[in-house]
């Protein structure tokens, strides 16, 4: 099983229709789509900054937006299926379908260690291929990523947020930070994966 984390930076470009397309056509059975939370959630950030609400609340906020965004995925493509649990991703990979998270069971009434700006979506893209105990972690990024960089040093520059590193410390499984417009590349690896 591949998680596949694509970036909310692509929820207004073209690019998205063609990674949904190629990730239900060739994923069906093996890929979770993790949705950015994009615009929805800047807009979080933005009430935060006026509103000066705590970073739980803003947490929260989040994850709806990550939800909101793979409700519009599902909408892009009719073939995926929105799955808000783990039985419910392998329930829909059991039926050769592409499962995109809607992470409903993130939302905490308390604070914990998921809760603050620096976990975002990357994170926890990674917390779930963690927990799925996933093949493979890709992250599609709108901004170019420099494939000699370390992923501290993605971190550092703000192309991962500050967790992400943490998270995939121990991670058993190949880690790729793509740009949007690699998804040959990424058509190639699933095509690959296919046939070994």
């Amino acid at each position: 099983m591949w998680v596949v984390k694509i970036g909310g930076s692509l929820s207004r470009d073209p690019l998205l229709q063609t990674w949904l397309r190629e990730l239900s056509e060739l994923g069906g059975g093996r890929v979770v789509i993790v949705p950015g939370g994009g615009g929805f959630a800047d807009q979080v950030r933005e009430h935060q900054g006026l509103w000066r609400f705590d970073d739980l609340a803003a947490h929260n906020m989040a994850v709806l937006a990550m939800a909101q965004h793979a409700l519009m995925m599902q909408g892009l493509c009719r073939r995926l299926v929105v799955a808000t649990s783990e039985p419910q991703i392998r329930h829909a990979l059991h039926e050769g379908r592409t499962a995109v998270w809607a992470p409903f069971g993130l939302l905490r009434q308390e604070a914990d260690t998921l809760t603050s700006w620096d976990v975002t979506s990357d994170s926890l893209a990674a917390w779930l291929a963690n927990r799925l105990n996933a093949e493979r972690l890709l992250i599609v990024k709108s901004c170019e990523v420099d494939s000699a960089s370390s992923v501290a040093m993605l971190a550092a520059s703000g192309v991962l947020d500050k967790r992400f590193a943490e998270i995939t410390r121990d991670a058993s499984y190949p880690l790729d930070i793509v740009n949007k417009k690699e998804w040959m590349r990424v058509r190639e690896l699933l095509l690959h994966a296919a046939t070994s």
